[in-house]
């Protein structure tokens, strides 16, 4: 579909085009890429709300610096439409997200102008500092700028990154986005704070008036700013009350201001490119602003998916079967059924209660359920303190974030056997999201640790009796993984039942050739086998459940009676399932066949999971090629 476009935004074709434009003309610029955005991702679903938040900003921002050679770092990326729109993918931001198509994220490999890939949170003011020490050692007067929301401020990465860029003195502006939002709202002690300064009207009144004063002083006025720039501290003492964080980091902090005035912010964007050191620039802004279901509604529009622009209508599931549940919603469902019967139990999500339906038992559990920001490394700790007082906590962290806080998963939970349950939510390909999302490292990295149980249900009914099993008297660090989207529509309302940890169990019995899966995968495998009947052929299929530790026993009797077998997993064939299976026949000096498939040894793009799956030899087609194969070699 052809977007349309106002009468500034088609000539738009770089940042230079946006700054022959006379400042006036800005505000309509801003409406007409609003438009754009809305128009766009109401017909190709992507992240919504963040980036109509920060229209204004970002038009100011390539206004006003030197892009690219000035050098601008968008924390997260989730914000970053309008950016990738007005740097010369307008007319390939139909392809956004989609196979083939642009990243829904920073990319360096797609544009100059995408100074630094993300898609993980908190990285943008260490990354900006890398960058103005390199400029200054290379001796490019370079402005580096990071823009991070209140939501990736609560990521103890990100001020480590203020901690190092004020004690060197750095030539780089932090931009806070502060929109009192995530993608749930945001929860702590420093984004109130933040909503303190903001809602201080009487200091930015009084700020406001000062400054617009002094510079309409003819010649007089750039060196009076500099004095009242000496002495705010001491005016934000006096009226807020309260000392400036950023500031104890020796950052100069200037704002809080009005994130959707254009004009202004270009003032303010001109005034502090020529101000030395370490800056921050406070920034409010709504999320979703323009679109009032967004505005109305943020965590609903922060990814809603195709929706009708008019009504705000959500349109279609993203995974395509409207009655089968989330595996989401199943785990949130399960703790709530598990902590009604165990009230030892507790719930815990680093900012994503509604994405990993941890807000049903934080709704009918407050006490017991907690959403700590954006903070994988202590959710991890936190719940380790939890577990050494005799809690059960209950850690759910996507697959790619849990990555965040693999130290802590070693040290603080499995050296000391605590019986914390991760509940790794979308594991494996998860799509539209690419590379930085994917959680296709889960497997490996967690069955390197001593003590951890790794385990992925191939379905909902699995996934309750793992989370049943995990916390039982007796149970030590719990791994449990399931994919994004929905399941296989089973009626899994029944009642729990214990799973041995190691143990599978055969789904399918055959000859020849055996298949061997962990968690989704085996979905697709039973589709193979149904499809092979027809050419006679009859691997057997069995569901091993976990890959650590591994089914021993039922492992001997496999190899025992078969010589050739495929293990099939949605984690990469480094250090993963098939790589503990191809460890076991070493073991033991099995001579079977092997065929490992899994995710390939490469960061994997965007695309359906439908696709992604193909790409990757995973679906119904690739296991029945790989049977095919073996077959006849």
């Amino acid at each position: 579909m052809e977007e349309k476009s106002g009468y500034l935004l088609p000539d738009i074709q770089s940042p230079a085009d946006l700054r022959k434009l006379p400042v006036n003309e800005l505000p309509a610029l801003c409406s007409e890429l609003r438009d754009f955005i809305i128009d766009s991702v109401s017909n190709n679903p992507g992240h919504f709300g963040a980036s109509l938040g920060v229209v204004e900003l970002t038009v100011a921002l390539h206004y006003v610096f030197n892009t690219p050679f000035d050098q601008l770092i968008w924390d997260v990326g989730h914000q970053a439409y309008g950016h990738k729109i007005l740097t010369g993918r307008r007319d390939q931001f139909h392809s956004n997200r989609k196979y083939g198509g642009i990243s829904g994220f920073p990319k360096r490999e797609e544009s100059v102008y995408d100074a630094f890939g993300v898609g993980h949170s908190s990285t943008s003011v260490s990354a900006a500092l890398g960058m103005a020490v390199a400029s200054k050692l290379t001796g490019e007067d370079r402005k580096v700028v990071a823009v991070i929301g209140d939501g990736a401020l609560t990521g103890g990465m990100a001020f480590e990154g203020l901690n190092n860029a004020g004690f060197l003195k750095s030539e780089i502006l932090v931009i806070l986005n502060d929109n009192n939002m995530a993608i749930d709202p945001n929860v702590g002690g420093f984004s109130q704070s933040l909503l303190n300064v903001a809602k201080s009207h009487t200091y930015n009144r009084m700020k406001d008036e000062i400054w617009e004063g002094l510079g309409r002083l003819k010649g007089f006025g750039p060196f009076a700013r500099r004095i009242v720039q000496k002495t705010e501290g001491a005016l934000k003492n006096m009226l807020l009350q309260q000392s400036n964080l950023f500031e104890a980091f020796n950052f100069r902090y200037f704002g809080p201001v009005d994130g959707h005035d254009v004009v202004y912010l270009t003032q303010v964007l001109a005034d502090l490119k020529e101000i030395r050191g370490p800056k921050l620039l406070h920034v409010h802004t709504k999320k979703g602003k323009g679109f009032a279901l967004a505005e109305q509604n943020q965590t609903k529009f922060h990814a809603p998916g195709k929706f009708d622009k008019l009504t705000g209508e959500i349109l279609t599931c993203d995974c395509g079967l409207e009655k089968a549940p989330r595996f989401q919603n199943v785990f949130g469902e399960t703790l709530v059924e598990l902590a009604e019967k165990n009230a030892k139990i507790v719930g815990i999500t680093p900012a994503m209660p509604s994405g990993c339906s941890l807000n049903i038992m934080m709704a009918k559990m407050p006490d017991r359920a907690f959403d700590v920001g954006i903070a994988e490394q202590h959710a991890v700790t936190f719940s380790a303190g939890l577990a050494a007082s005799g809690m059960v906590p209950f850690c759910n962290i996507y697959s790619t974030f849990m990555q965040r806080a693999y130290d802590q998963v070693i040290h603080d939970v499995a050296l000391q056997k605590l019986n914390v349950v991760f509940c790794l939510d979308r594991g494996g390909l998860v799509g539209e999201d690419g590379p930085t999302h994917h959680g296709v490292f889960d497997i490996a990295y967690m069955r390197t640790v001593p003590n951890m149980i790794v385990s992925a249900p191939m379905d909902e009914i699995e996934l309750r009796n793992m989370m049943y099993t995990a916390q039982l008297p007796g149970m030590g660090p719990f791994s449990i993984r399931y994919p994004r989207g929905c399941g296989t529509n089973v009626n899994w309302r029944v009642p729990f039942e214990k799973i041995e940890p190691g143990t599978g169990r055969l789904l399918t019995e055959g000859d020849g050739i055996a298949i061997l899966t962990v968690g989704k995968p085996g979905v697709y495998a039973q589709r193979a086998i149904r499809k092979l009947d027809h050419e006679s052929l009859r691997p057997a299929h069995y569901d091993m459940r976990f890959v650590k530790p591994l089914d021993e026993i039922l492992l001997h009797e496999i190899f025992a009676k078969f010589s050739k077998v495929i293990t099939v997993e949605d984690g990469t064939v480094k250090g993963g399932f098939g790589s503990a299976v191809a460890e076991f026949m070493a073991e033991y000096g099995y001579k079977a066949d092997l065929t490992i498939l899994g995710i390939p040894d490469r960061f994997i793009e965007h695309g359906t999971i439908e696709q992604l799956f193909k790409d990757c030899g995973l679906d119904t087609e690739g296991i029945v090629g790989a049977v095919r194969k073996m077959h006849t070699g």
